[in-house]
């Protein structure tokens, strides 16, 4: 904010309320082309028919981890948008949605509810990185991103089982890698 010249106050007047702060992070993340939303060296190229392996290694990626400012709004503001009303709660479904239909396009046809694993490749990428960051250990906190990351590649069907062993060989054999 002082960056933009504003005080918090000024900010905050910008906005009737938390929720509609929240709604509009929300919606910029995915929407406006100015705002970064990228991680150093992680990329997604949706033309690819693996995009949907390419969104979660990236989602769940080492980067993302690290670079808590510039985090998916989906991983740094749930417990707000839980607390708030239908604004942003609204917004913040609608890029669930968003995220679970690249997803959902993008998974392996095996005859299966593609619709119900997207959604649970989804909650695994938000809540792996959610919890992920809330960890002390570092160690704690690669091995739950590693072990979200194989289960969702398993279940989308973009990896064997223990095809995908270590998050840097997972992460470095998708280049370029993936952000909804």
């Amino acid at each position: 904010m002082a960056h933009a010249g504003l005080t918090r106050g000024g900010f905050y007047t910008y906005f009737d309320s938390k929720s509609d702060l929240y709604a509009e992070v929300l919606q910029c993340f995915f929407t406006d082309p100015n705002w970064k939303n990228r991680w150093e060296g992680v990329e997604v190229d949706m033309a690819r028919a693996d995009a949907g392996a390419q969104i979660v290694r990236a989602y769940l990626s080492e980067q993302h981890y690290e670079d808590v400012g510039n985090s998916c709004p989906m991983v740094a503001l749930p417990s707000d948008v839980a607390r708030g009303d239908k604004t942003a709660k609204g917004a913040f479904e609608k890029i669930f949605r968003a995220m679970t239909a690249m997803l959902e396009r993008n998974l392996a046809d095996d005859g299966s509810d593609a619709h119900s694993k997207a959604q649970a490749i989804a909650a695994l990428c938000v809540g792996g990185m959610v919890v992920a960051r809330a960890l002390e250990d570092r160690a704690l906190a690669d091995e739950l991103r590693e072990s979200a990351m194989t289960v969702a590649l398993e279940l989308g069907g973009w990896e064997q089982k223990g095809q995908c062993g270590m998050l840097s060989a997972c992460a470095s054999s998708s280049s370029p890698s993936a952000l909804p």
